[in-house]
């Protein structure tokens, strides 16, 4: 049960911020239209594309995981059974993912909380509050924890196969 709660918490996130790319690709869109056809370029665009992808990038780290979409090099544990694999694939994670994980949910809260504290805005030419992403940042983490320990489960109870890199 917590197994399928984490896997659709980070498939829902994942689905609604990946609208954000249709959002900023609007935008650039937009502000090409606006500097190269009507000569009036945005003040504004750079700004907020650059704030949404870092929110798009940052968000769908839990999605990917559950979709094992991060790059894997098995160049050693494609030769081992399926048995070895899987504890090798749960230490990586004890070892490696939960420790980084842990920090980047720890460091991100302080370094949005510390922004948000401060109102701090971007150095553009339009002032954008910066909290938001910083904010989000602890969020990605948090959701990328969760699924660290949805996937670890999975391992141990026999219910992912490690995969191989074709």
């Amino acid at each position: 049960m917590i197994l399928k709660a984490i896997d659709n918490l980070n498939e829902a996130v994942g689905r609604i911020v990946s609208v954000v790319a249709v959002v900023f690709a609007a935008i650039i869109i937009y502000d090409v239209v606006m500097r190269y056809v009507f000569n009036d370029p945005t003040r504004w665009a750079f700004d907020v594309t650059k704030q949404l992808y870092g929110f798009y990038f940052v968000m769908l780290g839990g999605y990917a995981l559950r979709h094992q979409a991060h790059v894997r090099v098995d160049l050693v544990t494609e030769r081992l059974s399926l048995s070895t694999r899987r504890w090798v694939e749960v230490a990586g994670y004890l070892i490696f993912f939960f420790p980084f994980a842990w920090v980047f949910m720890i460091r991100s809260w302080d370094f949005g909380m510390t922004s948000w504290n401060q109102g701090e805005t971007t150095y553009g030419s339009v002032q954008l509050p910066v909290y938001p992403l910083k904010m989000a940042m602890a969020v990605a983490a948090g959701l990328l924890f969760l699924q660290g320990i949805a996937e670890v489960l999975k391992l141990v109870l026999g219910r992912e196969v490690p995969h191989h890199d074709a």
